[in-house]
């Protein structure tokens, strides 16, 4: 496996060289990620997660996270930096961080379906997991976020739900769960499933009762341990989107009632039952009597924030809301995973591993699921998909290439089950090339056919793409440092960027805790003109910067389309708009953003209309 994982390295390095050498970070989190880091080894305090570079004037902004995922990245640059220099220490500390949690993820899948399917087995997981396009874009160099921690714990969560060894399952679930909620509350619905299987498996056979004795120790232990080591002073208060003391009272409570039932087990399974239940209860009323304020959205943001920004990220649209080309993709291998581990479930249902596929089905099932809630939860989705994948391939291959017995006639033996190994493996191999080229070559190319922009959009898909990428370009960003360092009231998603690359500070960035800010921009780009001046005054702001067509401006011009930023994206600028001059990257190419000097001191003039 580790062979596996070390080429699957040194292919990711060499594709995404190019993203490693310009720092392509490109997510606005993993901008904010490196951003902390810096910050840190700076000598910004352990538990002081504020950005003070965005929104400086008010104090900086607050970020909901937690340092555990701080520590690889601020490593490999401590490690780099004697050889290399800071800048490139940073580099390719982003580039190889990701792919630590990827030796994990697989070691995770591996240990499941050797424990579920068959020892040999282990390859052909690893092979499905390759074709997991949404979670393995999780991993990839320069995806510096949390998730691919994340997704990490879940797949050891997996590895522990198979294990035949009681205890030592209940505190792989236990312990991975914890640290999970250490890292963010993403995975909250998940660790809650895993810790309901782990109750269901009690209630079936009391003789399980050593893992859910383990795992309510573990979960409570672990999240308190990671609250106490990691948990911000922002995250102390009692907020709702993270480990706060909210969740913490939960997991301690569900830990301490779990050990409680294991310590009592009775031999009734229908008293079992009536217990947990009543555990479960106890858990659900005391949160809502305790902690009332985080019955609604985790977020706690204003309805008006809501609609205008958290309910148009796409990520966060269930998958019936997206386009089939864009959905189909996400949702078959997590149909093909339950349907795989529903089918391993029923073959086992007179052997030891019963129980296992069942847990693993249901978890499956329950991934799946989630997609009809949010697309973001395809990563986890598809790795969850796995191990029942791997039950079907192992079955149809051999089934459809006809391994037969007689080999051992005519082969001894041993060498007819290596033969046969062989042929699964490279089975495997073949239909998932096959799959692979008929889906890029054919399914793809035709379902995109016929999906050009319609008259009336802002702007075409090609053109929102470039700007994306053009106006987040090391080498175009880096001419702003020609200007004196300032405060930029700029796009809600591209402060992250911004201060990551130039020495400006920023206003805003796409983080929930810092609605003001992010309201602010909105209001100021599709309010009318006039109310522009003053909402960049309350934040100290002294330049303008704008890049057209990127994905956010064509919110603006739908939502304003007489504000402030549809006036300038017909070249009606205000006169105390003073333009700032910067130098081409290259000769005869112009920047794709835009950038001004604000004037305050100058009265309104009503900007002419742009002639054509």
């Amino acid at each position: 496996m580790a062979l596996f994982w070390l080429c699957v390295v040194a292919w990711f390095l060499h594709d995404r060289q190019g993203n490693i050498y310009w720092l392509l970070l490109g997510d606005t989190d993993d901008n904010m990620r490196l951003m902390q880091v810096r910050a840190w080894l700076a000598g910004q305090g352990w538990y002081d997660l504020r950005q003070y570079r965005l929104d400086p004037a008010l104090g900086g902004f607050d970020i909901h996270w937690s340092r555990l995922v701080d520590l690889p990245i601020a490593g490999l640059i401590l490690a780099f930096k004697p050889f290399v220099g800071t800048a490139t220490a940073e580099k390719w500390a982003c580039g190889l961080a990701p792919l630590l949690p990827l030796a994990l993820a697989m070691a995770g899948l591996s240990l499941a379906v050797r424990r579920l399917v068959a020892p040999w087995a282990w390859p052909v997981a690893l092979i499905v997991l390759m074709g997991c396009a949404s979670t393995m874009s999780m991993f990839a160099p320069m995806r510096i976020d949390h998730h691919g921690w994340q997704l990490a714990f879940l797949a050891m969560t997996v590895a522990g739900l198979a294990d035949p060894r009681l205890a030592r399952g209940g505190a792989v679930v236990g312990l991975s769960s914890a640290a999970s909620l250490t890292i963010g509350l993403e995975m909250l619905p998940y660790c809650a499933m895993a810790g309901a299987i782990i109750a269901l498996r009690w209630i079936w056979d009391r003789d399980d009762v050593r893992r859910m004795q383990v795992y309510g120790l573990t979960l409570g232990g672990g999240s308190a341990l990671g609250f106490a080591l990691f948990a911000s002073n922002a995250n102390q208060a009692m907020r709702c989107d993270a480990l706060t003391p909210v969740w913490l009272t939960v997991m301690v409570a569900a830990g301490a009632l779990l050990f409680a039932l294991s310590l009592r087990n009775p031999a009734d399974r229908r008293v079992r039952l009536a217990l947990a239940a009543l555990a479960g209860a106890a858990i659900v009323a005391g949160f809502a009597l305790l902690f009332p304020q985080c019955l609604g959205r985790p977020e706690q943001v204003s309805d008006e924030l809501a609609n205008t920004w958290l309910n148009n990220v796409r990520e966060a649209r269930p998958i019936y809301k997206h386009a089939f080309k864009t959905a189909f993709p996400m949702a078959v291998l997590p149909v093909i995973g339950t349907l795989g581990a529903l089918f391993a479930t029923w073959r086992a249902r007179r052997g030891e591993a019963l129980v296992g596929w069942a847990a693993v089905a249901l978890f499956t099932a329950f991934a799946s699921a989630m997609l009809l809630w949010q697309v973001r939860a395809a990563p986890a989705a598809q790795l969850l998909a796995v191990p029942g994948s791997v039950a079907l391939l192992v079955v149809a291959i051999p089934w459809f290439l006809g391994i037969r017995a007689p080999f051992a006639r005519w082969i001894g033996e041993g060498p007819a089950r290596l033969l046969g190994i062989l042929v699964r493996v490279l089975g495997t191999v073949f239909a998932f090339l096959l799959l692979s080229g008929l889906w890029a070559g054919l399914v793809v190319p035709f379902f995109s056919a016929g999906n050009d922009a319609k008259p009336g959009k802002p702007a075409p898909p090609d053109k929102v793409a470039a700007a994306n990428a053009a106006c987040a370009r090391m080498s175009n960003l880096r001419v702003l440092d020609d200007v004196p360092a300032g405060i930029v009231f700029t796009h809600v998603d591209l402060g992250p960027r911004l201060i990551t690359v130039t020495h400006h500070s920023g206003i805003a960035g796409p983080y929930h805790r810092n609605g003001r800010a992010i309201l602010d921009v909105h209001h100021a780009f599709t309010w009318t003109t006039p109310n522009f001046r003053p909402i960049a005054a309350a934040h100290k702001a002294q330049y303008l910067l704008i890049c057209p067509n990127l994905s956010e401006t064509t919110l603006y011009r739908s939502r304003g389309p007489n504000g402030f930023y549809a006036q300038l994206a017909k070249g009606e600028v205000p006169n105390w708009l003073e333009p700032v001059p910067l130098r081409e990257v290259q000769p005869g190419k112009p920047l794709p953003f835009k950038l001004w000097r604000i004037r305050y001191d100058l009265p309104e003039i009503p900007a002419e209309p742009a002639r054509r």
